[in-house]
């Protein structure tokens, strides 16, 4: 029967195990997230009414709450990942002190952001959590830029070990397959990186994007974490 194929394809399954995951549904609405915030931003530039706009307004706003919740704790993780990146011995040191860099970050950003939650939720206003989210920012901001030094020593790496293979050899051109493997995967990831920086430095004053950059590029960077968990859970 149709439905018993449909029920039990493959794909199925698949997104099952997709949707199972924290991460996989957090990629999701962020996804909904940012693109409503795009989407609420090129529909105020093209003068349309307060009642097209206010569904997006509202998705932006909800999701990003629900998202907010669903962090509260995560920062554990990356405090004992800056620990293990601290601790692993031998490996190349900028990579090893990006990497602390990078998870101290994104601890703080998560610790900081947690404290914010009441406030956000209207449960308990807070005076100080305007000043407590921007320097959410900062720590999102700082881990961030940890991870894009990261992935640009990692591309000069890789051109280095790309200019001592010699491709005549079966040896080589495996090695050189290998090498375009992992460049396509930190470009990907520098992509990713780029994308998200437009919402700290923005929310930072860093920057003057409107809704729109920071929309579309979140976006991007979302969908871009929305096709990394769908390989994962293949």
């Amino acid at each position: 029967m149709v439905a018993d194929a449909l029920v039990y394809h493959p794909t199925v399954a698949h997104y099952l195990r997709f949707i199972a995951t924290t991460i996989g549904r957090d990629k999701l609405l962020r996804t909904l997230q940012y693109f409503s915030r795009f989407y609420a931003w090129y529909l105020y530039r093209t003068n349309n009414p307060e009642r097209l706009i206010a569904p997006f307004e509202a998705i932006k706003k909800q999701f990003g709450l629900t998202r907010k919740c669903l962090r509260i704790g995560k920062n554990v993780e990356h405090f004992k990942a800056a620990a293990t990146a601290m601790d692993a011995k031998g490996g190349d040191a900028v990579l090893k002190y990006c990497a602390v860099g990078r998870q101290l970050g994104y601890a703080m950003y998560l610790s900081l952001d947690m404290v914010t939650y009441l406030d956000a939720a209207g449960i308990r206003p807070s005076a100080s959590a305007k000043r407590l989210q921007r320097e959410a920012y900062r720590a999102w901001f700082t881990g961030l830029v940890f991870n894009t030094v990261a992935g640009l020593y990692t591309l000069w790496q890789l051109r280095q070990r790309e200019q001592g293979i010699d491709r005549k050899e079966g040896e080589g051109m495996t090695e050189s397959k290998k090498l375009q493997r992992e460049r396509t995967a930190t470009n990907i990831q520098l992509v990713s990186d780029l994308c998200d920086l437009t919402v700290p430095s923005s929310a930072l004053g860093f920057v003057n994007f409107d809704d729109g950059i920071v929309g579309l590029a979140g976006t991007v960077s979302s969908l871009i974490g929305v096709w990394g968990v769908w390989k994962k859970t293949a």
